[in-house]
């Protein structure tokens, strides 16, 4: 009995790996319903014909300061330039993954110009490439009563 536990728990083990590994290389046309903020959107993804997934997705390759953190002026502007980046265009999914963090994929977002939504927010310094928290940038105003040495787990 011990042994078909074993074997048993092993097959679990080996099934969530492969499914959490599992990446749609796309193309896969997409339209924005909403920003959320500076490195997820909402989206309507045309996977089949006649079948469309709406799912939240986090931009591949970057982090972006977050609305409700230690800096949340410079994380209304990662926002902002987010919905001006994509405007009312469509875009493209690729490289999708699931994310981390459950109830939303990771994926490359290009736009139909073929830039990189990605490449363009750290190109324009509203994100960073490593992953993680967020610090403010040196010019951006922390929330009331941090300074760059207060971490953002600190109490307010």
């Amino acid at each position: 009995m011990r042994v078909f536990i074993l074997i048993f728990t092993a097959l679990v083990a080996a099934c969530r790996l492969a499914h959490a590994a599992e990446t749609l290389s796309g193309p896969y046309p997409a339209q924005i319903l909403r920003v959320i903020n500076g490195d997820t959107v909402e989206a309507r993804v045309h996977v089949w014909l006649g079948l469309d997934v709406t799912t939240r997705v986090h931009l591949r390759n970057m982090d972006s300061p977050e609305l409700h953190g230690p800096c949340p002026d410079a994380g209304q502007a990662a926002r902002d330039a987010l919905i001006g980046l994509l405007g009312d265009n469509p875009v493209i999914l690729s490289r999708i993954a699931n994310d981390k963090y459950g109830g939303r994929v990771d994926a490359v977002m290009t736009l139909p110009t073929g830039v990189d939504v990605s490449t363009a927010m750290l190109a324009a310094g509203h994100a960073r490439k490593i992953k993680g928290d967020f610090n403010c940038p040196s010019t951006a105003p922390r929330a009331k009563g941090r300074t760059r040495a207060t971490p953002i787990w600190a109490p307010e």
